[in-house]
Formats: structure tokens, C-alpha cells, sequence
């Protein structure tokens, strides 16, 4: 299924600026123009939701670099994964969670998809239940992508919707979001462990498998696919995020654009 147009100023007319014609960027380069780009929404005396992922690591290690040089105070991260945790420790970013803080000012975090309406797909990265926890405590939620992400609709990368589930069972759940999703050709799949061993599942943070969902078709109605899914009693969530991003920046060679929902 083709992306939507590599011109993200088709969907987005906020505000944009430009990058020089003559560069050629990596997509890394572009993740880091767009996570240096949502920075600039973060202001002293905030809590911050630190998403996951190689895009939102280049922004959590840009507000170190504010608050080591001063640009930045009192600053309260809440991490959305044992990964981001570290990488906050690291940078001397002060640490909580949202039991003490059940408001954040701000999250920053990547997507892996993004359709025209700015729903998400997120959790390639195996962290999406965290991610939902935190990110919809939050006032404003600014996702950052290069345009490699955008999408016509969620599913429309023919890469994988993420679904964290129980391990109990697992079988029996994966067969029926295969099966609630046949007309749109789902299938489902176990993932892996990265490290190599084809036998052992991978297992998020929270100690719970993910099943991946792949579409040939548009699944429709995403709420209502949504709600279906979490009907299942071994489905622990999914990781649609529907209206949830209240600003997008999507980073392409054409230059930085800003979309306000």
C-alpha cells in the first residue's frame, strides 16, 4: 500500500520552514530536526512525558543538553519505558511517575504511522501501553516523525499494529484479532524476541507478549475497532492512539512542518 504524498504540506498548512535545497538527509538526520523542532514547546518548571524510540530519544537528549546548559529548570520527566528511564538517568533528568504527577504539561514522543486525521500507530518499539498511560495524562502531546510515516490510514504501511496481550493463551487471543479482522485480510503474528532465539517471545515491560496485525485493507471505523479489541479478555491494549496528538511534526528534505489539532 503506497504512503500518503512525500509532501507533507498536502495535509499540514500550520506552519513550516526550510531546509536547504542542496542537503541530502538520512532519515535519523530528519527525526533529529523534528525532535529538535518539539523541543521548543518544552518550558522550565514543566513535567514532561518522555516517549520511546529513536526519534523521541533525540528530543530527550536535547533537554538534557538545555538543562545541563541552564536553557532549561526544573524539569520533571515521567518515562514511558525502562529504556527511556535509563536514558533520562543518564542525562540527570529529574524522574517521577504519574502517581505522583496524574497531569503532565507535555509528552513528546514518535509514531510509527500517522494517518490524514493525526491518529497513530505506536509500539513497534514494544512500549505502547506505557506510552497510552502516560500520554493521555497529558495537557499537549506533541508527536514527531520524518514523512516516511505518513500514511493514508492506520494499517496503511502494511507494517504491523501492535497489540499487547497476556501471555496466557496467547494463541487463542492472536486468532481472535485475526478473526475480527478477516475482511480486511489480517494476520496475525507472535513477535520475537530481537535477540535471535525464533523460540522465545518478546516481552514488553510490563511482562505481557505483543501480537503484531497486519492489514491488506483499511479496518474502517477505528474506535469501534478499538473497543473491539479490548473486549478480548487476554488483550491488555492496542496501539491505535485515537485523537490523542494534539500537534504533529513531520520532518521531510522539502523542511519542517507543524500541524495544530
Amino acid at each position: 500500500m503506497a504512503l500518503a504524498s512525500k509532501k507533507p504540506t498536502a495535509i499540514m498548512s500550520s506552519s513550516s520552514s526550510s531546509l536547504p535545497p542542496q542537503l541530502i538527509l538520512t532519515q535519523d538526520e530528519l527525526k533529529k530536526i523534528a525532535a529538535y523542532k518539539a523541543v521548543e514547546f518544552v518550558e522550565s518548571n514543566m513535567v514532561l512525558g518522555l516517549g520511546t524510540g529513536s526519534t523521541a530519544k533525540h528530543a530527550i537528549d536535547r533537554i538534557g543538553e538545555l538543562l545541563k546548559q541552564g536553557k532549561l529548570t526544573n524539569i520533571i520527566g515521567i518515562p514511558t519505558s525502562t529504556k527511556t528511564h535509563e536514558q533520562a538517568l543518564s542525562l540527570n533528568i529529574p524522574l517521577s511517575d504519574i502517581d505522583t504527577h496524574p497531569v503532565l504539561d507535555l509528552a513528546i514522543d514518535g509514531a510509527d504511522e500517522v494517518d490524514p486525521d493525526m491518529n497513530l500507530v505506536k509500539g513497534r518499539g514494544g512500549s505502547l501501553l506505557r506510552e497510552k498511560m502516560i500520554e493521555g495524562c497529558c495537557k499537549k502531546f506533541v508527536v514527531i516523525v520524518d514523512e516516511s510515516k505518513l500514511v493514508d490510514y492506520v494499517g496503511g504501511s502494511g507494517l504491523a499494529l501492535p497489540v499487547e496481550v497476556v501471555p496466557f493463551c496467547w494463541k487463542f487471543t492472536a486468532n481472535k484479532l485475526e478473526e475480527l479482522f478477516c475482511d480486511a485480510g489480517c494476520v496475525a503474528k507472535l513477535r520475537i524476541n530481537a535477540d535471535g532465539n525464533k523460540n522465545a517471545p518478546y516481552v514488553t515491560d510490563n511482562g505481557n507478549y505483543i501480537i503484531d496485525l497486519y492489514f491488506k485493507k483499511d479496518i474502517g471505523d477505528l474506535k469501534a475497532a478499538g473497543d473491539a479489541m479490548l473486549r478480548f479478555a487476554g488483550v491488555v491494549e492496542h496501539g491505535m492512539f485515537i485523537d490523542m496528538a494534539t500537534t504533529l511534526i513531520v520532518a521531510s528534505e522539502m523542511g519542517v512542518t507543524v500541524r495544530h489539532k
